[in-house]
């Protein structure tokens, strides 16, 4: 009797213990004491039903998380030591532990095998989390083109090649996280309780005239929410419509015009005859330069028919370009992002009737369109409006005449021509 030893520890429950303070275990077992007397299960345990409804999850996506959860051990009894481990590594873990969870995760019918139907459901859970509205009904026709747009990007490369349903490596799950880090983001944070602002989950408020049918936009709220996957939180409060060519005319001298006032980051969007969608996140105010400017925040995206970002790589500083009045052919004249003179990852001429994209190592991202040489139909430019500044803009629009006229003069040496009377 006096040889009675407690059962031994969990080497998985004890390494991930190690991750968290003492308070954050507190707060922790308080969670799980909570939920079990809610599950009615003496404490012992938390049910399915509750721990779904607690962390906001639903169907199938909700199910494999909780299977996991589990260590798949199908009891429909989630323990304290099961939500250490599971919170260790989805939240405390290294990258390749936590991807390699949210690879599993999306295995959401648990054969072992990622195919395609299993990313489909996957999306469609994401999207009607995220956009669904009482008035339109789920899978809608509209939810569909976006769940292809989104598949579009990915790469099956696993399987017998003789079956038509492949499967995706966990390598090419890695790569189309990538892409599409929306996805990685909202996967990566479905064990933290559902609030406002939740990192995957949030989508800026698209600001536009009231006169304006959002049916001729290109930006589509799905469009925004994968665009916002490669930018801070406090970059996704409100996007307002700066430029629009069906509204103010393909000029370039009226899209500086639209934009020099709003010295925040923009989002350039283009829809080329070939009915191609795509565009740029630039960083930095578009203003006048002989040479490439700009940061590492700038990125490259593709929104139809095909959804993927691409970010710097560090390869070069060749970010951004704005080019205004220029008489040297060795500068030409337009905006444009990375690559080389002449040779961009994307470019838009002084005319904005004509333009480029190459692939380059400035993103490490291919031509963005059917043909490198473009032909844009529609030019859209969304000023982003960071957390904290919607006050600061309010107050902007109440300049007197002087810091109007300064704004005028802004615009007038960015085409070179506010010192012609001087």
């Amino acid at each position: 009797m006096g040889n009675t030893q407690s059962p031994p520890v969990n080497p998985r429950f004890a390494s991930a213990s190690r991750a968290f303070t003492q308070k954050e275990i507190g707060d922790l077992r308080a969670l799980f004491v909570s939920m079990a007397t809610q599950s009615q299960s003496n404490g012992r345990y938390i049910s399915p039903s509750v721990f779904q409804a607690y962390f906001g999850l639903k169907g199938a996506l909700g199910e494999r998380l909780f299977d996991l959860v589990t260590q798949q051990r199908k009891d429909q009894k989630l323990t304290f030591e099961d939500l250490v481990i599971a919170k260790g590594t989805y939240e405390k873990g290294t990258n390749d532990e936590i991807e390699e969870f949210v690879y599993q995760l999306s295995d959401v019918t648990g054969d072992g095998a990622l195919g395609r139907s299993d990313i489909e459901s996957v999306l469609v859970m994401i999207l009607d989390d995220i956009f669904y509205v009482k008035s339109s009904e789920p899978g809608s026709s509209s939810q569909g083109d976006m769940v292809d747009i989104f598949l579009n990007a990915a790469t099956f490369s696993g399987g017998d090649e003789r079956c038509n349903d492949k499967s995706m490596s966990f390598e090419d799950f890695r790569k189309w996280c990538t892409l599409i880090p929306s996805l990685r983001k909202f996967l990566g944070n479905l064990l933290i309780p559902p609030y406002s602002g939740q990192p995957g989950s949030q989508v800026p408020k698209l600001l536009h005239l009231e006169n304006i049918d959002s049916s001729m936009l290109l930006l589509r709220k799905e469009h925004a929410w994968h665009i916002g996957g490669a930018l801070s939180q406090q970059e996704l409060v409100e996007w307002k419509l700066l430029y629009h060519s069906t509204l103010n005319g393909l000029s370039f001298n009226t899209f500086l015009g639209s934009i020099t006032n709003d010295n925040g980051p923009t989002v350039l969007i283009i829809k080329d005859n070939e009915g191609y969608i795509y565009g740029g996140y630039a960083s930095q105010p578009w203003e006048r330069h002989s040479d490439f400017y700009g940061d590492m925040k700038s990125f490259l995206f593709q929104l139809y028919p095909k959804a993927s970002i691409f970010r710097p790589t560090g390869a070069n500083n060749n970010l951004q370009w704005c080019a205004v009045s220029f008489s040297s052919e060795a500068i030409p004249n337009g905006i444009g992002f990375g690559g080389r003179i002449n040779h961009f990852g994307l470019f838009l001429s002084a005319g904005f009737d004509l333009g480029h994209t190459f692939s380059c190592t400035t993103f490490n991202s291919p031509c963005l369109s059917k043909n490198s040489k473009i032909c844009p139909e529609v030019i859209e430019c969304w000023g982003v409006v960071r957390k904290g500044t919607q006050q600061e803009r309010q107050d902007a629009f109440k300049g007197t005449v002087l810091e109007r006229f300064k704004e005028d003069r802004n615009m007038l040496n960015m085409v070179g021509i506010a010192n012609a009377s001087e």
